[in-house]
């Protein structure tokens, strides 16, 4: 522990907050993840909600702007009736993947608390969204704000137009089909419409020099003939095998109307924009928590927190890490703060102080003191499968 701090040097003191003690706050910190962690971010949009707004986000999947769906105030209602009945909290912030970056913290949160969540969002959760290749492959941050804009638009335009029960029910029904609605590997890059006229041509250059008259004398099958699921013709006009199913509905379905087209593509585009977070989880979280109590740390180690402030942080940052065993009651599976963070104070161990055993499993980072390096190379390549399998140690086992 680092000598009390001297008031004069301290970011705030007390609980209460202003916004010019938020500001202060941020630019110290940010100055520090940029300095010592080398920390990559877009520019940061900070709001401050209540509790009503908080959970009128989780209710809307957490997008400040969203189409209406009777779906998220069912979500609404549940959440704000365990909220109420204190069966579980509320977070103490939220942040969107958009560019600039949108952290809400919440108005209840004492200045500790703004301060912790600050470097857990506005930097931790940004920097991982801003460099991981995932987000980079499957996101647009600067443009979702824009089309969640126009996404809520047209279904009101929608349901203007041809009611809201019919609009409803296609929304229904591409909610359905969320989780099978994404692309999950790259697709090939789409070819020009020159080359698909000269691939056509080739194959009909092939076919005429192949021909054979012969073969139509044989009896063909009636079975096979009408069994176009076996046609590679047939399943190459669809472009099967699809995975998303959404986009195939999108692109293939004889029966939606234009306008219909148009709402499974804004649910699909939607669903696309969340799926790198699902993949992410523990690098995500493990990131933003490795960097506020790193961040946090350091802070107080310059005098710039206070004994009580620090106390207060390291509180709130054991509730967030807390993993039961498997036999507690509690037990729900594994808390992904504690092992992203765990995960990743062993790399800067490894790094810094190897054993032997370390040196035998990762000779290439062991004792080379360079855990800033390899933590950010694992922030950008990474997502949560290929992060454990490379980077879960014995002794972390």
């Amino acid at each position: 522990m680092a000598r009390q701090a001297s008031k004069s040097s301290l970011l705030f003191s007390g609980s209460d907050w202003d916004f010019k003690t938020l500001s202060r706050a941020y630019d110290a910190i940010e100055a520090l993840a940029v300095e010592e962690l080398h920390l990559d971010t877009y520019p940061v949009q900070m709001e401050i909600i209540s509790s009503q707004q908080m959970l009128d986000a989780y209710s809307s999947i957490g997008m400040p702007l969203m189409y209406r769906h009777w779906s998220f105030g069912k979500h609404f209602l549940h959440q704000d009736l365990l909220y109420r009945k204190g069966g579980r909290g509320l977070a103490y912030e939220l942040v969107i993947n958009s560019n600039p970056c949108i952290v809400y913290l919440m108005e209840e949160n004492t200045m500790a608390l703004q301060a912790l969540v600050t470097a857990h969002a506005a930097l931790g959760h940004n920097h991982f969204f801003k460099n991981n290749q995932l987000f980079k492959q499957w996101t647009d941050a600067g443009a979702i704000l824009s089309y969640l804009d126009f996404a809520k638009g047209y279904i009101v335009r929608c349901e203007e137009r041809h009611g809201l029960a019919a609009v409803e029910a296609v929304l229904d029904s591409a909610h359905a089909l969320m989780d099978q609605g994404v692309f999950r590997y790259h697709r090939p890059p789409r070819l020009s419409s020159e080359r698909q006229r000269e691939g056509i041509r080739e194959r009909l250059e092939y076919e005429e020099r192949s021909y054979n008259d012969l073969w139509r004398t044989l009896p063909a099958s009636q079975q096979a003939a009408n069994d176009k699921g076996q046609d590679p013709e047939w399943k190459k006009s669809l472009n099967l095998p699809e995975e998303n199913l959404l986009y195939f509905l999108e692109k293939n379905s004889p029966v939606l109307e234009p306008w219909q087209r148009e709402i499974i593509r804004i649910v699909r585009v939607i669903a696309q924009y969340f799926y790198p977070q699902r993949q992410t989880q523990v690098m995500n979280e493990g990131c933003a928590t490795f960097v506020h109590y790193t961040l946090m740390n350091m802070l107080f180690d310059r005098g710039q927190i206070s004994e009580g402030a620090m106390l207060e942080i390291l509180r709130n940052h054991s509730n967030v890490v807390f993993q039961p065993a498997f036999d507690d009651p509690r037990f729900s599976g594994i808390n992904p703060y504690a092992l992203g963070l765990d995960m990743m104070q062993d790399i800067q161990r490894i790094s810094t102080e190897p054993t032997a055993e370390d040196r035998d499993w990762f000779p290439d980072m062991a004792g080379q003191g360079n855990w800033r390096e390899v933590l950010l190379d694992a922030w950008a390549e990474h997502r949560d499968e290929s992060f454990i399998r490379q980077y879960l140690s014995p002794a972390l086992i």
